[in-house]
């Protein structure tokens, strides 16, 4: 299937859950996230969820993070340039719904791609080679693609692996990691 294709079935999977499955399978895949050996680092970025998306609640991933006193890392889209500011998350950081329902910080402390070492992916599906498909926007993989090559990028999903995604091309940066409420996958 291609990246267009994919996006529908996906789409329409997820407008299909209920909300008790996906705060279900959103806490399914927390705890899976904690069998993965990747919390002696220290700055985590982690997406806040869109609800009008059926997206996964991160709100169970962001206690498990501040639980292990790690820094958390939230970004703000900037639609002009395709490209993400990053912030760290703290007591005093304001968030706000922008424009597209993506809840982000107002202003704070900015937080440079180069500290970033554990990246959460939104994805809508991958596949078994770690290629993922978003919103088609580029967003992620900008910014994946400015991270340092050593940053774990765990993909979380409600959903089993497509076998290959057939229009994935180079400038897609492939998942480390991709985590389902059943199994963890590597890549």
């Amino acid at each position: 299937m291609n990246k267009k294709e994919i996006r529908k079935k996906y789409k329409d999977l997820r407008s299909l859950l209920s909300p008790e499955e996906l705060e279900e399978k959103s806490l399914a895949i927390a705890n899976q996230l904690l069998k993965l050996a990747i919390w002696q680092k220290t700055y985590y970025h982690l997406f806040l969820s869109i609800e009008k998306q059926k997206e996964i609640n991160t709100e169970y991933i962001l206690q498990i993070l501040g639980g292990k006193d790690k820094e958390i890392v939230i970004s703000k889209s900037d639609f002009e340039t395709g490209k993400m500011n990053h912030f760290l998350l703290t007591d005093n950081t304001k968030i706000k719904l922008n424009d597209y329902g993506i809840p982000e910080p107002i202003d704070g402390l900015e937080v440079p791609t180069s500290k970033i070492d554990v990246v959460f992916v939104p994805l809508l599906a991958f596949d078994k080679n770690g290629h993922r498909v978003g919103y088609g926007k580029g967003f992620y993989d900008r910014f994946l693609s400015e991270c340092k090559p050593e940053t774990i990028k765990v993909g979380l999903s409600f959903f089993a692996p497509e076998t290959a995604i057939a229009d994935f091309d180079e400038r897609d940066i492939q998942l480390n990691y991709c985590v389902t409420p059943e199994e963890i996958y590597s890549f």
